[in-house]
């Protein structure tokens, strides 16, 4: 049986996503495991939100 498409995320303003990057790291930058699996996390929907600013640009 086939799969259907994943549906895409929509992606958030690199701004929002900073934010909660800089709120993880406010605590002088340990992290948990959770919270170190969240910031690849947020480092990935950052990559992201880069590449639909670049593509918006051009």
């Amino acid at each position: 049986m086939p799969t259907s498409p994943a549906q895409p995320r929509a992606v958030r303003s690199l701004a929002a996503v900073n934010e909660e990057i800089r709120a993880l790291q406010q605590d002088g930058g340990l992290l948990s495991p959770e919270g170190r699996r969240r910031y690849e996390e947020l480092l990935v929907e950052w990559a992201a939100a880069v590449r639909g600013d670049v593509t918006e640009a051009a």
